[in-house]
């Protein structure tokens, strides 16, 4: 991979089970959280009897040995060092494939080190990997651990967790989980050192053979509480046990390694083809944070349920429009997930406690799914376009990828009251919020309508999938003829089209009309989405095109959304290479954000007095979107 990740993934199972290197070399900084806490983890190789550091930044004094390269595919970053005629390459896997619901979510994640030597002569090399109890703790110090040393089947384990357990004590944005336990395992002397900085650490020693296998586990013992019910992950839905499935994880390592090079191999390939290497680069970037910000557990029916997080935007759970622009990866390798993820969406919105006649926002705060939270439900703060539309685009979506309208006729009766919210609010929205949230109220939101249409259209799409042709008619005439009224009204009279309809000489990313090619329903006048496909390149900055007219900044995922509108894989490759630019060359060190300013490449902050520290998006499942490109390619959706 050319592009230089702003950080490196290295452990990336959940939104709590989530490491990463903020740095270009693994021994320049030490490794973190996605919230930028630490973690601190370090490896270091005794070479015969001189130690030097490979990960960490800790201690100093011990010498780094030289980074020669890092790579990262779409499960797999890897490292290679050399020092004193030995090299070592350090591959971290983690293995959340999404046809693979049971590896997707066991909380397991990988660290081989392979040793070769580089002088034609053979050394002693001893390893020793560290991981601190910060990795157990919200704040570093903020209680006291135990620890304990295992035997499992061959393999040396040691576990460490904070004494006082609560199980899902609390819910929150910059947090960090404080209950179960965490298992440093593989084939050595496992053991507890008491730091001189006043740590434990959990620790692995042994000889380094050809080969050497290390995982990293973490058992949350409680995943989710839903609606006033404590659930477990998928992974152990049954009641099984974290020591077998670590044991388990040794055993199948490679059979695992292979699947995620299969996939990794043939996404790569139809990227490339789609949207040329870079593209296919920002997808292998962006395919471990999409999974791993979510959490996969089963229903009290046994039915899936793919929770996301909104990290560093306000940590609710399941938000409709953070699945929305997620789904195009999970359309493509398990539409199932989209499934589990509009669920809670339905349970809530089906209950007493949802008053309104348009779909929720949120379903709590994870890892809390006790209902929606955001703005408390104060009419004003509600995105009743952006949901009606978002979910019924997500269900077609769904139908269209599995050739059926089956789960969409399980919710048959409150997608009639959402359809009919959009007929009579979609042509012209009034002052409201979008999923563009931060960007402030908008009235007659030109972007808006264009979700508002396209829910109508996927409302019919279903009708025609259950063979009411009379009724797929109508819905997908109702959408064409606001498509041809919208071009008219939004119009600015130069090929370009406006943030609002009032007004005029303003522009927008028109994302939302993306499905209309997808879709293959043609609503829009192709010359429309030409010459407002071609305005962006009168507007565009060196990090991006704009979100709209009103500030520097873009979001990654409507950015590749408005790049597939293009004709042609040139201006596509045209309008995305700003984007590979902006994670190559930003000083901002944090897993993908999805927003940032496009003159400059860095993240977009805000100062939050709740955290007293500058904040941003980050580690968001919405990179998932950057996948539509692909989606395209492959005729997923198409009608």
């Amino acid at each position: 991979m050319r592009l230089r990740a702003p950080a490196y993934p290295l452990i990336n199972i959940d939104p709590y089970f989530s490491l990463w290197s903020p740095a270009d070399r693994l021994t320049d900084a030490e490794t973190v959280h996605w919230t930028n806490s630490p973690i601190t983890v370090s490896g270091i190789a005794e070479i015969d009897g001189e130690k030097f550091r490979f990960m960490g930044k800790n201690p100093e004094t011990v010498p780094a040995m030289k980074q020669v390269s890092v790579d990262v595919d779409c499960f797999t970053t890897t490292y290679i060092f050399e020092a004193r005629g030995v090299r070592l390459i350090c591959r971290f896997t983690s293995p959340v494939l999404p046809g693979d619901l049971y590896y997707l979510s066991r909380p397991v994640s990988y660290l081989e080190i392979e040793k070769q030597f580089t002088d034609g002569h053979r050394h002693s090399v001893n390893i020793t990997v560290s991981v601190s109890e910060e990795i157990c703790m919200n704040i570093r110090g903020q209680g006291e651990t135990e620890t304990e040393i295992l035997s499992l089947d061959g393999l040396s384990s040691a576990r460490i967790g904070l004494k006082e357990q609560n199980l899902l004590y609390r819910s929150g944005d910059d947090v960090r989980i404080e209950w179960g336990y965490f298992y440093l395992t593989g084939k050595g002397d496992a053991s507890v050192i008491n730091s001189d900085d006043g740590m434990k650490y959990v620790s692995l020693s042994f000889a380094a053979d050809k080969k050497n296998l290390i995982t990293f586990a973490y058992d949350d013992v409680k995943s989710l509480v839903y609606f006033g019910k404590q659930l477990t992950s998928y992974w152990n839905r049954d009641g099984q046990k974290i020591t077998d499935e670590i044991v388990k994880a040794h055993a199948d390592y490679s059979k695992v390694l292979a699947k995620c090079r299969d996939l990794d191999r043939d996404l790569f390939y139809d990227s490339v083809k789609a949207g040329g290497e870079k593209y296919a680069e920002l997808l292998q970037l962006a395919f471990r944070q999409a999974v791993g910000a979510h959490k996969l557990a089963l229903d009290e029916d046994g039915k899936v349920l793919f929770v996301s997080k909104e990290c560093f935007s306000n940590g609710c759970a399941a938000t409709v429009d953070v699945s929305y622009p997620s789904i195009p990866l999970f359309l493509l390798y398990n539409p199932e997930l989209v499934k589990g993820m509009m669920r809670p969406i339905y349970k809530y919105a089906l209950s007493p406690e949802w008053p309104f006649d348009f779909a929720p926002h949120d379903c709590g705060q994870y890892p809390l799914l006790n209902g929606q939270v955001y703005g408390n439900n104060a009419i004003e703060k509600q995105m009743p376009v952006e949901e009606c539309g978002n979910m019924l685009v997500m269900e077609t979506c769904v139908a269209l990828a599995e050739k059926s309208p089956a789960y969409a006729n399980e919710h048959m009766d409150i997608l009639d009251t959402w359809v009919k919210y959009l007929l009579e609010n979609g042509s012209d929205p009034a002052n409201q919020l979008c999923t563009d949230d931060f960007a402030g109220h908008l009235a007659h939101n030109c972007n808006l309508s264009l979700k508002a249409i396209m829910g109508i259209a996927g409302y019919g799409i279903l009708k025609g999938m259950n063979g009411q042709k009379a009724e797929k008619n109508k819905y997908i005439g109702i959408a064409k003829k606001m498509a041809l009224d919208w071009a008219k009204r939004a119009s600015n009279g130069d090929g370009s089209y406006r943030l609002a309809f009032d007004r005029p000489g303003t522009f927008s990313m028109k994302y939302n009309i993306v499905w209309d090619k997808l879709f293959g329903t043609e609503l829009m006048p192709r010359e429309v989405l030409e010459s407002e496909f071609n305005s962006y390149f009168r507007v565009i900055h060196p990090y991006g095109l704009d979100l709209d007219n009103r500030q520097p900044y873009t979001k990654c995922d409507w950015l590749v959304w408005t790049a597939t509108l293009a004709e042609s894989r040139d201006d596509f490759e045209r309008l995305v290479e700003p984007l590979w630019k902006a994670y190559n060359y930003t000083v901002s060190r944090v897993p993908m954000t999805d927003w940032y300013w496009t003159l400059t490449g860095l993240h977009k902050s805000y100062y939050s007095k709740r955290c007293e520290k500058d904040i941003s998006f980050r580690n968001r499942t919405v990179v998932g979107g950057l996948f539509i490109k692909l989606l395209e390619y492959r005729e997923t959706v198409k009608m």
